[in-house]
């Protein structure tokens, strides 16, 4: 889930996937950190055929945000995925 701001630490509202079972699942971006930062859980994203880890960045404002591993300052590796369909 998207925002409509252009802050590359405030693109994003929330993340979702499929699981391997088939059961879709959602979480707000501060969720997904915390849970990156904590080592519960690991995101990933397929590109070009390999997985690039998606990472937590730190703007120079000091807030956390989203990115994959191989971006620069802008989430562009998340921000090429489709939008989810919004329920």
């Amino acid at each position: 889930m998207r925002s409509d701001l252009v802050n590359h630490d405030r693109r994003f509202l929330g993340f979702g996937g499929v699981n391997p079972d088939g059961a879709h699942w959602r979480i707000s971006q501060d969720q997904a950190i915390d849970a990156i930062e904590a080592g519960r859980w690991s995101f990933y994203l397929e590109v070009g055929g390999c997985e690039l880890p998606v990472i937590v960045a730190v703007s120079k404002y000091g807030s956390k945000y989203l990115k994959g591993a191989g971006d620069g300052l802008q989430p562009e590796t998340l921000l090429a995925l489709p939008e989810a369909a919004r329920s």
